[in-house]
């Protein structure tokens, strides 16, 4: 009663229209599926995460949106500058030390998604932005559908789909549902951020380097944006700052006075922006997926932003997860050994993300011994020096059955190639 019924169903339902959502829609659509995206927000929304790492070029390349990326205002980030560590000074790295990416991307989120879902819509997928999901519908275990509504007032609509594609983000929506999330107790941090315009830069192509730089129990984030802003953060225990008796602001202002680069990157600059504060927010979901469903991005997972990480699980996950969907459309009786597929080529890279956070997060240690670290996770065999090893871990180029391939026995089913291949 009071449920409007869709008429037309579709191939795949998407939650979510960020850029897991759009990417996974996007491909999907663009092999022929019949896809409908369900947006709870209005678009260009804004999102925190804006420092992209080379991982993400492959994906963007398969969507066809790379062009795009290229000709937007988006300013190029050729490596990232550290000060982290036993010695204490800043170090760079440079991706086009390792290749074959010489550069991704500082992005405002609220233009670099949107650039994604409309690109979604251009390939074919039907797109609803405030379309809030109340909850997703089950029949005999089986995900089968969604209801949602448009706005507040909106009638409660129900959607069928053969498959369901949870990218409901850090809302976990089908996680949730079936008691799925697992914290990482140890990354139980909180991050305080907020935007400043002017500035100090670093010169010539490190003028789009991300800092990161260790302080104290925690450490700090700059992000250099094309209109001259900065997304500038604190990153740091949540036990700890409880503990302070300090508001949010007063937290962050206190870490910040106490950094060294940061603070001098911020010389003559003006906060543009109030406050923005998050927490408690690395997890992974025990599973992955389940019968007539797939969780993608951070629907499924998330990890501490150290290393900026976050987009690039989207996209790659969406990008295996838009494979794996095809191929069970298409061989329904093969739908357990495609998800488990799907979930061990997501699940590896991930944790291999987890294990290096941690061992980073000791910032007592000698620089060589996070280069050997990253060698001993993603490349046993020494193929490459360790500096290569950690260039190619951080930015997503490396380990994790080499960052997310699709599995052969989905590309046996589909034709679709490995991103990039």
């Amino acid at each position: 009663p009071g449920v409007f019924v869709m008429t037309n169903d579709y191939d795949v339902i998407v939650i979510g229209g960020g850029p897991a959502g759009s990417t996974a829609a996007g491909l999907l659509a663009k092999h022929g599926r019949s896809v409908l995206v369900l947006e709870r927000e209005k678009f260009p929304r804004y999102h925190v995460g804006e420092s992209l790492v080379p991982g993400v070029v492959a994906v963007l390349e398969e969507l066809g949106v790379r062009e795009l990326i290229e000709n937007g205002q988006f300013i190029r980030k050729y490596g990232t500058t550290l000060r982290w560590g036993a010695e204490r000074d800043l170090w760079t790295i440079h991706f086009g030390e390792v290749g074959p990416c010489e550069y991704a991307y500082e992005v405002k989120r609220a233009e670099f998604d949107n650039v994604l879902l409309g690109h979604a819509r251009g390939l074919g997928a039907t797109v609803l932005e405030e379309a809030n999901v109340t909850e997703a519908l089950f029949e005999a275990d089986r995900c089968v559908g969604v209801r949602y509504r448009i706005g507040r007032q909106g009638a409660l609509t129900e959607a069928r789909a053969r498959y369901v594609i949870d990218a409901s983000g850090q809302s976990k929506l089908l996680a949730h549902r079936e008691n799925l999330i697992s914290w990482h107790e140890d990354l139980r941090n909180i991050a305080v951020w907020t935007y400043f315009q002017g500035g100090e830069y670093f010169p010539g192509k490190d003028r789009g380097n991300i800092l990161t730089e260790y302080h104290g129990n925690g450490w700090v984030w700059v992000i250099p944006f094309a209109d001259g802003t900065r997304s500038v953060g604190f990153v740091g225990p949540n036990d700890l700052f409880t503990a302070s008796g300090l508001t949010p602001e007063q937290y962050f202002e206190r870490n910040l006075e106490s950094t060294g680069e940061a603070k001098r990157l911020l010389t003559g600059a003006t906060r543009v922006a109030d406050y923005r504060v998050t927490k408690d927010w690395s997890y992974a979901a025990t599973r992955f997926a389940g019968p007539g469903y797939l969780m993608v991005g951070d629907a499924a997972a998330f990890v501490d932003p150290l290393f900026s990480t976050g987009v690039m699980l989207a996209l790659k996950s969406a990008s295996v997860a838009a494979a794996t969907v095809g191929a069970i459309l298409d061989d329904p009786q093969r739908e357990s050994d495609y998800q488990k597929a799907y979930e061990h080529s997501y699940r590896d890279f991930f944790e291999t993300v987890v294990s290096f956070v941690r061992y980073f997060y000791d910032a007592r240690r000698q620089r060589v011994d996070y280069w050997t670290r990253a060698q001993e996770l993603i490349d046993p065999v020494q193929e490459l020096e360790e500096r290569a090893d950690f260039i190619r871990l951080i930015s997503g180029l490396g380990g994790g059955l080499e960052v997310m391939q699709i599995p052969d026995a989905v590309q046996e089913v589909t034709g679709v190639p490995v991103a990039g291949a």
